[in-house]
């Protein structure tokens, strides 16, 4: 009976060692995953403003394109 228990108790040390590794892993992915969201979010708000800039200035062009073309046109 002594060595039942012995081998219960090793076995729940071992179970309970092997959990603790497992939540530091899964501590470990949750931040990891975290630094990436913020850094994707980061980004996105790069891309967006670089997107609102170069469409206001793409369109200035158009406005200008489209002026010098009538202008040109005009006998």
């Amino acid at each position: 009976m002594l060595i039942f228990c012995v081998f219960v108790s090793t076995r729940s040390a071992a179970l309970l060692n092997r959990l603790r590794l497992n939540r530091g892993n899964f501590d470990q992915r949750g931040a990891t995953a975290t630094e990436y969201a913020i850094l994707v979010g980061f980004i996105a708000v790069v891309i967006a403003g670089g997107v609102g800039v170069f469409g206001t200035s793409l369109g200035d062009y158009f406005v200008t394109l489209t002026a010098d073309v009538a202008a040109a046109l005009k006998p």
